[in-house]
């Protein structure tokens, strides 16, 4: 999936200058073996509001604006999905104050937000981006009082997802100076129900296409103006 690659380049391309070398390396495989859902829901989505944008450049790579706004909900997501497992971990609980470990994640983590809110700044999504990292910290904060009753704790876990495929429609519009349709953004409502608390694979041969789920949704949604963007 070409469209993919590209988001996972910027991405990458994003962080080149993190230092120490350990830490972008942590960084940089965490991107590589990322799926690229949210990214490539993002690029549906320009072309879903806006077919004139992307049609032109069948075959093509996206625009290089609708690219980063696709790598910075990303980057967003990779960062704060990454600070929820650590939550979740408590890497730190065994009383191992020198955890090298998990400082270097959560070193991680905060640099993936910081830089995917960079690729959104001055954007139409950008307030849409605060929001869903400021609803991620409610959430895994009411958590904390749910941590014995698993449903609801899925539940608060499954609104970072949700969020971040609301913020991919949203900044795809934005990239094409467009606003999403209601439907759209209840199909994103529908994927989001899909998938629960885990993206599909990076790799398209398992478990579907991470395409597929996106892509069949927004074709649905959108009929004649859903001209996709992540074909295979």
């Amino acid at each position: 999936m070409e469209q993919a690659d590209s988001c996972r380049r910027v991405a990458i391309e994003a962080v080149t200058d993190v230092e120490p070398p350990a830490l972008y390396e942590l960084i940089e495989s965490t991107l590589e073996s990322a799926s690229m859902l949210p990214g490539a829901l993002t690029l549906e989505s320009a072309g879903a509001v806006a077919p004139s944008e992307t049609t032109a450049r069948n075959g093509d790579e996206p625009d290089d604006g609708i690219i980063t706004h696709a790598a910075g909900v990303q980057l967003i997501y990779e960062g704060l999905r990454l600070t929820r497992s650590l939550a979740h971990e408590e890497p730190w609980s065994d009383g191992d104050e020198t955890d090298v470990d998990g400082d270097m994640e959560i070193l991680a983590a905060d640099i993936l937000v910081a830089r995917g809110f960079y690729l959104l700044a001055r954007t139409d999504a950008a307030d849409k981006a605060v929001r869903t990292v400021q609803a991620f910290g409610r959430e895994q904060t009411h958590r904390l009082d749910e941590r014995d009753d698993g449903h609801a704790a899925t539940t608060r876990d499954a609104t970072l997802e949700r969020d971040v495929l609301e913020l991919a429609v949203l900044a795809g519009a934005a990239a094409v100076d467009e606003s999403p349709s209601p439907s759209l953004l209840e199909r994103a409502d529908e994927i989001a129900a899909a998938v629960g608390t885990s993206f599909p694979p990076a790799e398209p041969s398992t478990a579907g296409s991470e395409s597929c789920v996106s892509e069949r949704s927004l074709e649905e949604s959108t009929t004649d103006r859903a001209t996709s963007v992540t074909d295979s």
